[in-house]
């Protein structure tokens, strides 16, 4: 057995045979397969062309060489039959002849595998399947066709024949293993953009590749633009089908002309003191490709030393524009004549024609106007002594008008009024000494205002900061210039001496103390610090006053010193140190006097004031004077002289053009109880000055005659009082004409009220005035008037009334 392969009008035929001995057994069970193993079969690929038109068209037949007793069933399967796509082969299922139903396309289905089965009626296999490869054969039935509907290149002006600018490319469906897809390109034609500039055929192609060339020269873009080529593409290898495109070559700009200067001489204008970012332009023409950086141009100038002038380009006229970034004076210069060049952003190419780079020169009129002055320094910086004199001149040469006008200076802040400036010559001199102390200093520094205007009224102002230097002005003062010390001359023990200088770092502190060579002998002087000093006897002095000799120099340049008399108490000391003299203690308060003996003693003196105040409201009870209610200013119930109804109160000397003409001696210590001024009536009990004395007149001359009675009529008050003020003013035995004259009762029916109704803000419920004892020893007197006073106007009757008003006063 075996297979064979016939072959007879494209239809072929399978066989399938089995050895002879295997009849027998088949005939007796003709599904059964008994024996060896069958081989399977092995089938040649099935050719077909495509686009037969003969179809159906038998391709092949199958068929079994086992000798079946049975009928047998031929089936196929695979893409074309049962699978997509469908229905383009069949089998018949009695012959297992394999046909075509429909005409093939390679381009969409170029192989079939199928797989054919021998069956028996029930489905069973009897063979095992075989696997059937159907070729399509390929057909040159596809026209080539170009990639692109139009190609674009570019291509450098003056370019060498055979630069490559471009390649072409192009398909064909058919099988590429074939002369079917085989392309051949071609060049039908060539057109010049614009039309007819160059006629002689520029670029070739390639065949095969489809690469475009140059093949001649002259390619210049300030005479053609471009070119338009019609290509051709055919299969076959050119015999075949072809098809038509289209291909643009620009041909691009390369940097072969320089910018040049159109015109090259300009004229422009400028006014001084401004910054200007356009004051004209230059223009320039490139024949290169507009828009690209083998146009644009890049400016600059030669000769701009001083910096007060730019250019840049404007890219969308490529013009160059000036401006004038650093102002012009018009007094310093006129007229600037301005060197330019220009050249492009891209280097120029070689195949450039050589020629000189282009210039223009551009001459620019600076335009005057009337400019403000300038300070030479702002702020005004002077550095000075504090103890510079007036009249010293401090600086000069402070402005400066640019257009030589005349100007003029003042002084427009001053707050201390310590200088002085020359209208004309701007001097600024000192007018009023210097004080560093003063509260306009700060941090050593003065500081005024100056302001100078030109004659067309143009004016600006500076800052005058003056930076005082300390000097040595002030002599050190010593203190205290009293005190006590102990006899024994203990090192423990001394009296201690401070100084102090109005002056400053470095002309105060440290100081030196010393004692005179004569009473060295007996005292001494230990240095505590820079400051302060111990003065203490060398030996034991005995018990009294004693008058020490201190000399004190600060540590200025130069330095200053002073003399300074202390009056020393020498006395026995207790154990602590503590003076054992109570006369001192009493007559002194000096630093041996024990604080908490100070305060009884001044709450005792306190207390006795206190009690004396109130004798004298009670004895001033008894005085007081009434006024009918309604009957006038100066009508009374008696018909008495009006001046017998006014008291005199004590003065307190004058003011300060009779402090030659008078002197006032005060009865009592003011140290002992306070002096109210002006304020205690006569006979109230209280201490009263003496009577100032006139010295511009003789004493002890009758006084003038005074008006007794008021006038009638109200409206003749002015007289009378003018009457009295002429004849005091004429009166010798009164005080000086600005001592205040002061007087007592007023009359009563007042609408203000008396004393007793002022109140402090609260009820007639006692008040608690023990915050002022914090306030210091001083207010702690101050608390015991408020309180009498409280308690005083709670009381009924005109004698409580009248104590209240003189303790108020005090108050």
């Amino acid at each position: 057995g075996g297979c064979q392969y016939v072959s007879e009008c494209n239809t072929q035929i399978v066989c399938f045979g089995l050895s002879s001995d295997l009849l027998h057994p088949l005939a007796l069970n003709p599904w059964k397969n008994h024996g060896r193993v069958k081989r399977d079969w092995i089938i040649p690929p099935i050719r077909v062309s495509e686009n037969s038109k003969q179809v159906p068209e038998d391709l092949v037949q199958i068929k079994s060489d086992k000798i079946f007793t049975g009928e047998v069933i031929y089936k196929l399967e695979g893409p074309g039959v049962d699978q997509e796509p469908k229905n383009l082969f069949e089998i018949d299922d009695k012959t297992g002849v394999i046909r075509s139903k429909r005409p093939l396309d390679r381009e969409k289905y170029n192989s079939f595998t199928l797989k054919a089965f021998a069956l028996s009626p029930s489905g069973e296999r009897l063979e095992n399947p075989t696997t059937i490869e159907i070729m399509v054969l390929d057909q040159n039935d596809n026209r080539p066709a170009f990639t692109q509907r139009q190609f674009v290149g570019t291509v450098a002006e003056f370019s060498i024949p055979g630069t490559s600018v471009m390649s072409v490319s192009a398909t064909d469906a058919d099988d590429p293993n074939t002369e079917n897809a085989a392309l051949s390109y071609f060049i039908l034609g060539q057109e010049s953009i614009p039309a007819n500039a160059i006629t002689k055929t520029m670029f070739g192609i390639n065949n095969l590749t489809g690469a475009i060339y140059t093949r001649d020269v002259g390619l210049d873009r300030e005479v053609v633009h471009g070119f338009r080529l019609k290509l051709q593409v055919a299969d076959m290898g050119g015999m075949g089908l072809t098809s038509e495109g289209e291909a643009i070559i620009h041909v691009s700009d390369i940097n072969n002309h320089a910018p040049q200067f159109s015109p090259d001489k300009y004229r422009m204008a400028v006014v001084e003191n401004r910054r200007e970012n356009e004051i004209g332009r230059v223009n320039v023409s490139d024949r290169d490709d507009p828009g690209t950086r083998n146009w644009g141009a890049e400016y600059s100038i030669t000769n701009n030393p001083e910096g007060h002038f730019a250019i840049y380009t404007d890219f969308a006229t490529n013009q160059g524009v000036l401006a004038v970034v650093k102002p012009l004076d018009y007094e310093t210069q006129k007229e600037h004549t301005l060197i330019l060049t220009v050249k492009n952003l891209s280097p120029l190419s070689n195949k450039a024609p050589n020629v000189p780079l282009s210039t223009a020169t551009v001459l620019i009129s600076v335009v005057n106007e009337n400019e403000a002055p300038h300070f030479i320094d702002d702020p005004i910086k002077i550095v000075a002594l504090e103890s510079v004199l007036p009249g010293t001149l401090l600086i000069g040469n402070i402005a400066f008008d640019p257009d030589n006008s005349a100007l003029r200076y003042e002084i427009i802040r001053d707050p201390e009024r310590w200088l002085d400036i020359n209208r004309q010559t701007g001097d600024i001199v000192v007018k009023r000494a210097l004080n560093m102390r003063s509260p306009h200093v700060r941090n050593n520094i003065y500081n005024a205002a100056v302001k100078v205007t030109d004659s067309e009224g143009v004016s600006v102002t500076a800052i005058v900061a003056i930076t005082l230097k300390e000097t040595n002005d002030f002599p050190p003062l010593l203190l205290p210039l009293s005190g006590s010390v102990c006899s024994s001359g203990s090192s423990r023990h001394g009296l201690i001496l401070t100084a102090l200088d109005e002056d400053n770092h470095p002309h105060a502190e440290p100081f030196d103390f010393k004692i005179p060579t004569d009473l060295s002998i007996n005292w001494t002087l230990i240095q505590i610090n820079g400051t302060h000093v111990m003065l203490q006897p060398l030996v034991e002095l005995d018990v009294g006053d004693y008058a020490v000799t201190v000399l004190v120099t600060d540590s200025g340049s130069p330095a200053l010193s002073s003399y300074a008399q202390v009056n020393v108490t020498v006395c026995v000391c207790d154990s602590f140190g503590d003076c054992n003299s109570k006369a001192g203690v009493v007559l002194k308060s000096s630093v041996g006097i024990s604080f908490i003996a100070l305060i009884i003693i001044m709450t005792c003196v306190a207390f006795l004031l206190f009690l004396l105040l109130l004798a004298v409201a009670m004895t001033a009870c008894g005085r007081r004077h009434h006024i009918k209610k309604d009957t006038g200013l100066l009508v009374g119930e008696s018909e008495d002289d009006i001046r017998d109804n006014v008291f005199n109160y004590d003065e307190q000397g004058g003011g300060e053009e009779d402090e030659n003409a008078f002197s006032i001696d005060l009865l009592w210590n003011p140290h002992d109880t306070p002096s109210y001024p002006g304020t205690l009536p006569l006979g109230s009990g209280f201490p009263r000055s003496k009577q100032p004395l006139r010295k511009d007149a003789p004493h002890n001359l009758p006084s003038p005659t005074y008006p007794r009675r008021p006038p009638a009529d109200p409206t003749d008050i002015e007289d009378y009082i003018n009457d009295g003020l002429e004849a005091a003013d004429n009166d010798p035995n009164v005080p000086p004409y600005d001592t205040a004259l002061i007087y007592d009762f007023e009359g009563d029916g007042s609408v203000a009220g008396s004393l007793s109704s002022i109140a402090t803000g609260s009820s007639d419920g006692d008040q608690d005035y023990d915050y002022l004892n914090d306030w210091g020893p001083r207010f702690q007197k101050l608390t015991k008037w408020f309180v009498t006073f409280n308690a005083c106007r709670r009381k009924n009757g005109a004698c409580y009334k009248a104590m209240c008003v003189d303790v108020w006063v005090h108050i």
